[in-house]
């Protein structure tokens, strides 16, 4: 029998995952996944109950929804249909006829949300937080990573077999001869290959401050000198141009967009767009096409099956009106006594922080002060936004319209309105996950700490629980969002959400020693045979290891404090049963480290930890002082 003192994960979790089955339509099981396996059974329910006609809410917005849900659901009129509802899309990217023909649609084409290669957003400025500017991205890849590209990858050529294969059953139902498709895909997969060579990997995206560079809008346009820049966004922004753009993939636009924006580029290009636009509608088209689109991504992750109609047809419905079903799953199942709890357990961990900051023998005052600054004004955010946004009264279903007439109109609303935040104040009441999504965020930008209701239960909370089990739950959770604002990208944002250094060097060399053995603790463990990347993941480490630490700090303040029950139960959160192929992708791009280590990894750093489960040398979990490591 596995003991705590020699797999502590293993110890908690193994009887569990010996009985623990992974839907067929899931990669994995867990913590995190059952609480949102049964929210989505109860938003069936409820919404298989609301499609019928029955306890329909009495909300504008959800009528809309329930009406295109209906849509969706529809599957006999989507097979009567079938992919007639694609071809005139596809019959307008074949007739373009060079770079030139596409540049000058550019602008109509993003603001009608079809495919046009311009991989540009409106986000906060980080020397800004208070304004929206805008973002020059990088196209997509196929893998996962540029990792993936890397010379001796065993798993790249099959993966890209799998892809290359789905698209050689699909095409073929909207038209395309075998001689289009093999020309098709042969274009995409040479523009793919190139393309690896100039994106930023996940490692390297996952350093918030190298992406932070800014170019004046004249010198960036020279940089892709056939896309008519100033005339695309002149038209997307309503006769304005930017004066300037933050350009975080560098190395794209430097080294590669002037022959990626190219008429000696156009057959290639052609041949991507063309993908994309043949591929558009694929989610609303038949059952058939729909369960085929997926088998790449279910190849990606080893999931066996695609999810089930009506699964498909929930998901593809709620997407545009998310935060409205999250109102309605908060008012539902959030009590104002759980709310109230966690605003005080909130509260609480601010104050342990602070106590703990303060007490930070290797932080000079100024910064110590700084970084107290900063932690008064993080606002906290619990259970559900205080309002809808604003777009959600546009989105209107019209029932003249067919079922992709009606998406396209969606699509075009929230699009219009991310375009229109250019160059305005950031809003800092929008959430951007909602209440029904089990999850939290730390916003460095903002300098938010988000928590929305789904994840407020047990195991992560609980009233039926003791105090000391929700604080190794929720209270590790929320100190492991409080602690975002003190990781290796948080450190470098201030109190207002900007990038500024608030840091004296001593202390921040200090710092980076410390972050620099977490690395260490975690790089090259076993991911089902991939290796964990101490650098990518090395944020969410440190976030673990500071909320661990403030969290059991605030939890010994309890008269009825219970050591074990609090580590035992931070383990429990944890727990997770997955498919190989999966955990093999997420070592390469999740800036998480497997559940597995983030408990195992983060509890031998705490004296407590070995002190109540008794672990000495030669135990699997032992250790040695010296090398246990505590920041915050």
């Amino acid at each position: 029998m596995v003991t705590y003192k020699d797999d502590f994960y293993e110890a908690v979790n193994g009887e569990w995952a010996k009985t623990a089955v992974i839907p067929d339509d899931k990669p994995r099981t867990g913590g995190f996944t059952d609480l949102s396996d049964e929210i989505e059974s109860l938003m069936l329910d409820a919404t298989d109950k609301w499609l019928a006609g029955d306890n329909v809410p009495d909300d504008a917005v959800l009528k809309n929804f329930i009406a295109f849900h209906r849509m969706v659901a529809d599957y006999d009129k989507r097979e009567e249909v079938g992919v007639a509802p694609a071809l005139p899309l596809i019959e307008e990217f074949k007739a373009l006829t060079s770079f030139k023909d596409l540049a000058d649609k550019m602008a109509d084409f993003e603001l009608s949300g079809k495919p046009n290669a311009l991989p540009f957003s409106v986000a906060p400025d980080f020397m800004d937080a208070q304004t929206n500017v805008l973002w020059a991205e990088a196209p997509g890849l196929i893998l996962p990573d540029t990792t993936y590209y890397q010379e001796g990858n065993e798993q790249a050529p099959e993966l890209l077999a799998k892809w290359r294969a789905m698209y050689e059953e699909l095409l073929p139902k909207f038209g395309f001869s075998a001689d289009e498709v093999a020309s098709l895909l042969d274009c995409v997969l040479e523009l793919d290959r190139k393309l690896a060579g100039y994106v930023l990997s996940r490692e390297e995206s996952s350093d918030y401050v190298s992406l932070y560079k800014p170019y004046d809008w004249a010198d960036f346009k020279k940089l892709a000198p056939e896309l008519p820049l100033d005339d695309i966004f002149s038209a997307i922004l309503g006769g304005q141009v930017p004066d300037k753009v933050i350009v975080p993939e560098e190395r794209f636009w430097t080294e590669f967009a002037a022959e990626y924006y190219s008429e000696a580029n156009w057959d290639l290009l052609k041949a991507d767009l063309l993908l994309s636009a043949a591929t558009s509608f694929n989610s609303y088209l038949t059952d058939e096409i729909r369960v085929l689109s997926g088998a790449y991504s279910r190849a990606l992750s080893g999931t066996p099956q695609a999810m089930d109609k009506k699964k498909a047809a929930y998901y593809l419905a709620q997407s545009p009106y998310t935060q409205a079903l999250g109102l309605w799953y908060a008012g539902e199942k959030f009590s104002k006594e759980a709310k109230a709890d966690v605003e005080a357990k909130v509260a609480t961990m601010i104050e342990v922080y602070k106590s703990r900051l303060e007490s930070a023998d290797w932080l000079e005052e100024s910064t110590r002060q700084k970084a107290i600054t900063k932690l008064n004004v993080i606002t906290p955010h619990i259970g559900y936004p205080e309002k809808l946004p604003d777009t959600y009264a546009q989105k209107i279903i019209d029932p003249a319209l067919s079922l992709v007439e009606n998406a396209e109109n969606l699509a075009k609303i929230s699009i219009a309105h991310h375009w229109s935040q250019w160059n305005k104040p950031v809003d800092r009441s929008e959430w951007h996950m909602p209440a029904h999504m089990v999850n939290a965020y730390y916003s460095p930008q903002q300098n938010q700490i988000v928590f929305p209701a789904a994840i407020l239960q047990a195991p992560f909370y609980s009233l039926e629980q003791s105090s000391s089990a929700n604080y190794g739950g929720i209270g590790a959770v929320i100190a492991h969002e409080i602690s975002h604002a003190f990781d290796t990208n948080g450190a470098s944002f201030d109190e207002n959400g900007s990038l500024n250094n608030w840091w004296t060097d001593q202390d921040y060399a200090a710092f980076k020693e410390r972050t620099d053995k977490v690395v260490e603790q975690f790089d090259g463990l076993d991911s089902y045979g991939a290796k964990v990347n101490g650098k990518l993941t090395v944020s969410e480490n440190v976030a673990d290891l500071g909320g661990v630490a403030c969290a059991l700090e605030a939890a010994k303040k309890d008269d009825d404090f219970s050591v074990t029950d609090f580590f035992i139960n931070f383990a429990t959160i944890w727990r997770m049963k997955a498919r190989p192929e999966y955990m093999q992708m997420m070592a390469s791009v999740d800036v998480h480290a497997p559940g597995k280590w983030r408990t195992n990894v983060t509890v031998t750093n705490f004296d407590e930890f070995h002190k109540a489960f008794d672990v000495h040398p030669g135990d699997g979990m032992w250790r040695s002082p010296e090398d246990r490591v505590i920041i915050w």
